[in-house]
């Protein structure tokens, strides 16, 4: 499947695994994944885990993400984690605004624009995360809240960066449930997002970024939501907790 746009296909371990039981996984995954060339490839462990996984990748074609970060560089700030600590491991990519943090830590759009102007600042990718719940998308809200979030979440960026960052479609309803947005559903969401993006940028820029499908993407269904003109990756939740399964989405998807 050739796409002017390189899938990039990450796994968000969440709060699973431990450092040694990170560093089997993604000692599985490079065996698995030796010969993958088509596909960028990024694993984001619990920040406990980056030391170990970091040194296990080295020289491979796995990268490293982390699954949330500070707006701030440094300071009193309890418990939070700065770009330039995730740096000092080598992380690549950065997950902002999943919809758990929206969630639970009641992050808003704007925190998240701050958070990745600071991940650009030091050189990490965002993968700024959007995405309606059933209630939304039942009440035919889903353009609306993606119009909001898209518009809240990037602003501040300019072109560059926003060709730089990763946006991932993730219906909260199909994340952990099961259940998958069709390949209509998920194609129109994909092209209102790269719509909106040129709207806010330019052509160029809604050509050039990446928006990965999220909720529920396992090997059966990734080639046809891969094969989506408007979907370029996946950004794997369970599915990317054991190193078949994992493998198996990327390689069907090539």
């Amino acid at each position: 499947m050739q796409k002017d746009r390189k899938l990039i296909i990450a796994g968000n371990w969440k709060m699973n695994k431990t450092a040694a039981e990170g560093l089997a996984l993604v000692n599985d995954l490079k065996l698995e994944l030796a010969n993958v060339k088509e596909v960028d490839i990024v694993v984001c462990p619990p920040f406990t885990a980056l030391c170990e996984v970091s040194r296990a990748i080295l020289n491979s074609n796995i990268r490293l993400g982390a699954q949330n970060m500070s707006e701030h560089s440094s300071g009193a700030y309890t418990g939070e984690i700065a770009a330039g600590m995730l740096k000092e491991f080598s992380v690549r990519y950065v997950i902002l605004g999943h919809s758990e943090r929206r969630q639970y830590q009641k992050e808003t759009d704007a925190l998240i624009a701050k958070k990745a102007l600071a991940a650009h600042a030091a050189a990490i990718r965002p993968i700024v995360c959007v995405g309606e719940t059933l209630a939304e998308r039942e009440s035919g809200q889903t353009e609306k809240v993606l119009d909001t979030q898209v518009r809240g979440s990037l602003a501040g960026l300019s072109k560059q960066q926003m060709e730089e960052t990763i946006l991932a479609y993730e219906p909260v309803w199909a994340i952990g449930t099961g259940k998958t947005a069709t390949a209509a559903q998920a194609q129109e969401a994909h092209a209102f997002i790269r719509k909106l993006v040129g709207t806010l940028f330019d052509e160029t820029v809604a050509r050039r970024v990446r928006i990965q499908y999220g909720g529920s993407v396992k090997a059966s269904n990734a080639r046809e939501l891969m094969g989506l003109p408007d979907v370029d990756g996946a950004l794997v939740g369970g599915a990317s907790l054991e190193p078949r399964s994992f493998a198996d989405i990327i390689k069907n998807s090539i």
